[in-house]
């Protein structure tokens, strides 16, 4: 699952786009974990050197939930805008943001909440389980009844 995960966020990364509205869930999701984490892109931020519209501005741009600005503080979503821009292309050497990736905030996120996540999974499936055995339970008692006595309208 690793690996799987890997792939969506760069894939989630490479496509990011704070117009478009299709992913706009996911992306939200992808920020807020970057801000809570202080962490930027999987490995690491030169995996936003990927992005499409940070290409199409010659990386004059960056994530503002990786930023480790305090004048993006209240930016949580999209892309701020470098103050100083060198020689009109920029990489992320140049942007203010965290330079660690989140991958070790995640997993280590993962452990601490296992416990946690696998209990409310147990109870779900038990109050399923719990349902299915009430229903099957009616259904057997349930009894064949006359209905030719009820009027008809």
């Amino acid at each position: 699952l690793k690996g799987e995960l890997s792939r969506i966020v760069e894939k989630l990364i490479g496509d990011y786009d704070p117009v478009n509205g299709e992913d706009k869930n996911l992306q939200d999701t992808w920020d807020y974990v970057q801000k809570q984490l202080t962490c930027c892109g999987w490995n690491g931020a030169e995996e936003w050197e990927k992005n499409d519209i940070l290409i199409n501005k010659s990386m004059t741009a960056y994530p503002c939930s990786c930023s480790n600005s305090s004048k993006d503080a209240e930016e949580n979503t999209g892309f701020c805008t470098l103050d100083v821009v060198v020689n009109g292309t920029a990489t992320h050497a140049d942007w203010p943001v965290h330079r660690q990736g989140c991958v070790d905030g995640v997993q280590d996120w993962l452990k601490d909440n296992l416990g946690i996540i696998l209990g409310v999974c147990t109870g779900v499936a038990v109050v399923e389980l719990l349902g299915m055995i009430l229903s099957i339970s009616l259904c057997k008692n349930i009894h064949s009844e006359d209905y030719t006595k009820v009027p008809k309208s």
